[in-house]
């Protein structure tokens, strides 16, 4: 059985064991508070210029960095957890996040607190330890739903992050919401040192061979490349919607930033398709799930192409059905991947993990750009169509070419 009750307890797998339900949620939340640390600055950046001294441009940059310190934390620290405990490393990070909250709240002016948020992004990658934890931890019949229940919480952090930090900002100041943040994982840091069970490394590669034998799993895994593909296209559509609905709510109804955050609400599909995914691909297979995640994204984006010939009221309607349709469809898309992907070689799950949401990064930045150019040149409509096409490539990865077994 999986071995919990003491921190010097290493994790041991059976075929039937089960993960304790409070050590799913402690692993949840743990996802969900250190993810949310990306998004904290997000909705402070209005209050936080003047505070201090710093131009709107300047601060603009706060949570660039944060985003890029994540997506290279993703591509150059998570692949550790394939070398090291598992557990010493989210202990780790967790420290050194809590730090820099501590330090992005105690900032002085914007190049302290610039440093500090490329931390926060660097260190924030311990939710990317966290869920293939989860995986190894969990029996093969139940991977999909322990996956699934983790990612819950991860998507919810990022969903409740923006609400949180722009209440308790306007009511306690955007410095007690960093060191809010801040405790609230040392608090984690601390059950997680006292409940999470070690993980005996699965490699003694160097760091050097470790982060080359990355492109060895590349070309080895075809499933590893269809799902990083697939998922990265869903990721072009999803990034192309959200990155330019503020534009299209401003110049079609003239609504301000306010009401475009409150259509992310439907964020909330996407936490509840999670376990639903996650149940669905233990029972029927996760390449099910992946085709109706994809075929699910296709028609809700493919529906916003009807909005131009709609009334405005029913317009609106129309954004809010197929931002919940289209969320729920991606996410349980990347449950599925997740568990598809987890599933090829245990043994190198740090490493898989982190190609996979590198093709997603990808995609998120390639939706954006292209998102911004088609509304450019040809509106709201282009976007729609644009993410249509890239939701109806991504099934179509999932479609064409069954699997077949991975280069030895």
């Amino acid at each position: 059985m999986t071995t919990i009750h003491s921190t010097h307890a290493t994790a041991h797998l059976a075929p039937d064991a089960a993960v304790p339900a409070p050590l799913v949620f402690l692993l949840a939340t743990t996802a969900g508070v250190s993810v949310a640390s990306l998004y904290y600055s997000q909705p402070m950046l209005g209050v936080l210029a003047p505070d201090i001294h710093a131009a709107e441009r300047a601060v603009g940059f706060v949570p660039t960095l944060t985003q890029l310190g994540y997506a290279l934390g993703i591509l150059l620290l998570a692949p550790l957890g394939d070398r090291f405990d598992r557990r010493r490393i989210i202990l780790a990070k967790a420290a050194v996040l809590a730090a820099a909250l501590l330090a992005s709240a105690a900032a002085p002016g914007i190049g302290a607190l610039l440093a500090a948020s490329l931390a926060v992004g660097l260190a924030a990658t311990l939710a990317q330890d966290v869920v293939p934890a989860a995986a190894t931890l969990a029996p093969a019949q139940a991977r999909g739903k322990v996956v699934g229940t983790v990612m819950t919480g991860l998507l919810l952090g990022i969903l409740l992050s923006r609400v949180v930090s722009g209440l308790g900002a306007e009511a306690f100041g955007w410095r007690a919401v960093y060191a809010a943040a801040a405790v609230a994982v040392a608090l984690l840091a601390g059950a997680a040192w006292r409940w999470l069970p070690r993980f005996a490394p699965t490699t003694q590669l160097g760091y050097g061979a470790l982060i080359a034998s990355m492109a060895s799993l590349w070309r080895a895994q075809r499933p590893l490349r269809r799902a990083t593909l697939a998922q990265g296209l869903l990721s072009v559509a999803f990034s192309a919607f959200w990155s330019t609905l503020a534009v299209m709510l401003h110049s079609e109804f003239h609504w301000g930033s306010a009401v475009a955050g409150a259509f992310g609400l439907a964020g909330a599909a996407g936490a509840l398709a999670a376990p639903l995914a996650g149940r669905l691909a233990d029972r029927r297979g996760p390449d099910l799930v992946t085709r109706l995640g994809a075929g699910l994204a296709l028609a809700s984006f493919a529906a916003l192409l009807l909005a131009q010939w709609l009334p405005a009221w029913a317009q609106i309607a129309l954004l809010v059905a197929c931002a919940i349709g289209f969320d729920f469809g991606i996410q349980a898309a990347l449950v599925a991947h997740q568990t598809l992907v987890y599933g090829l070689e245990p043994a190198a799950r740090s490493r898989l993990n982190a190609l996979l949401f590198t093709g997603i990064f990808i995609g998120m930045a390639t939706g954006s750009a292209l998102g911004a150019l088609a509304m450019a040149h040809w509106g709201w409509p282009g976007v729609a169509a644009l993410a249509t096409a890239a939701s109806a490539a991504a099934l179509a990865v999932r479609m064409v070419g069954g699997a077949r077994p991975p280069v030895a």
